[in-house]
């Protein structure tokens, strides 16, 4: 078992064969092995084609340019997130679990949110700071300790992650690496088509769905944990002890595989950009805006779903209800129009601020506060600690049908 997704993935979906006249067409598979592993051009070429371009594989309707994205993100009431972010619509393919708050529409989406904003406070963030950056001295310190300072970026970010945000959320810490990576990107791989490489990551995860729902539930977390808190919500009545515990699920996707690929993926950018290391080096508060540009330039998510409610005209483009519509919130992040003829190049003294990174509208990442945190704490003691980093090897791409970063960083740290 996976999630809600998965049960009707290759169920097909409800979007007519027929094709959206007046938009260009793509015969290119953006799943590919080579649009995964280096997705970029193939969003360029989706950018260039127009504010639509028409999937033949699929049969539905692209969009990679920021101005539409947006508009889908934002307007929640035409572009629903009811009927699955994935290619199934789950309103005519019922799943045989409960969606979780990724794939449920307001009034629901409403109650199941107000719960997880009351757990994800400044005020209940602020003391796990302290837990955060001590946890990140001490694995930087264990970089430091070896006899060439010499890393993989993508395993250093798993065990920060890991440890930190799997302690705030309270669940246990025996299993967490066997079960919540492979799981985390399981889920996520249900977003897009069954292929061969969605398949794979779904087959790896048998039995993790049973050990993380296993450890949401409230026996089982630490009382101080956010997921305890969670529950506290269905103590007053506000959520039911089905939805505490989906919440708690989700909770772990928000904060766990985006943000240790985003920690990932800004260590990589860093490394290749020397200069712009220095300057954060020599100015630590810059870590933020270093942060924000590696997050528009390489963002951890490539594609999702939503489903329009009626017909209606996006650019010029008319789009019949009951069509599923493909977005690329990284192609948005790159396009010229919105951030200049530089959009490919990695300079942190741009304003980043208004990505997509982390969505838009009233389904933006709720677990956006943490996950900036982790990452805040971890990259201002590494950058404070580290004067120099470098790459010692090539990269390999994390191949995955939604999530986008690296399955090896091989870099050298050079102690300030």
């Amino acid at each position: 078992m996976v999630n809600a997704a998965t049960d009707s993935a290759t169920a097909g979906s409800a979007t007519s064969d027929a094709r959206i006249p007046d938009i260009p067409v793509l015969d290119e598979d953006p799943y590919s092995l080579g649009n995964l592993s280096n997705p970029y051009p193939f969003m360029s070429r989706l950018r260039a084609a127009g504010p639509a371009a028409w999937l033949r594989q699929y049969g539905v309707p692209a969009f990679g340019r920021d101005a539409e994205v947006r508009e889908i993100l934002e307007d929640y009431r035409t572009f629903i997130s009811g009927a699955g972010v994935g290619s199934v619509n789950i309103h005519h393919n019922p799943p045989l679990r409960k969606p979780g708050i990724l794939e449920v529409d307001p009034p629901l989406h409403t109650r199941m949110r107000s719960a997880m904003d009351g757990v994800i406070t400044p005020r209940r963030l602020r003391p796990r700071r302290k837990d955060f950056s001590t946890y990140a001295k001490n694995v930087i310190d264990e970089i430091l300790s070896t006899d060439d300072g010499e890393f993989d970026a993508a395993r250093l970010s798993e065990q920060y992650v890991l440890r930190v945000f799997g302690d705030a959320v309270g669940i246990p810490r025996e299993g967490r690496a066997e079960n919540l990576l492979v799981q985390g990107a399981a889920n996520f791989a249900t977003f897009g088509p069954q292929n061969e490489i969605a398949k794979r990551w779904i087959d790896e995860s048998a039995g993790t769905y049973d050990w993380v729902l296993a450890n949401c539930a409230r026996e089982v977390l630490d009382p101080s944990g956010m997921g305890a808190q969670l529950w506290e919500f269905a103590d007053s009545g506000e959520i039911s002890p089905e939805e505490a515990t989906l919440l708690v699920r989700a909770l772990l996707s928000a904060g766990l595989d985006t943000t240790i690929f985003a920690i990932t993926n800004t260590l990589n950018t860093l490394a290749r950009h020397p200069e712009q290391y220095a300057k954060v080096h020599a100015d630590p508060r810059l870590v933020r805006f270093a942060i924000d540009e590696s997050l528009r330039l390489e963002s951890p998510f490539y594609a999702f779903y939503r489903t329009t409610s009626k017909d209606t005209i996006l650019s010029g483009v008319e789009i019949p209800a009951e069509t599923k519509v493909l977005v690329f919130p990284g192609s948005a992040n790159r396009d010229e129009n919105r951030w200049g003829d530089d959009a490919d190049i990695y300079r942190f003294d741009r304003d980043s601020s208004g990505h997509l990174t982390f969505g838009m509208g009233i389904h933006q990442c709720v677990g956006q506060p943490i996950s900036r945190m982790e990452m805040d704490a971890f990259l201002s003691a590494f950058v404070t600690r580290i004067a120099r980093l470098e790459p010692t090897g090539p990269t390999e791409p994390l191949v995955h049908t939604t999530l986008q970063s690296y399955a090896t960083v091989p870099l050298k740290a050079h102690a300030a």
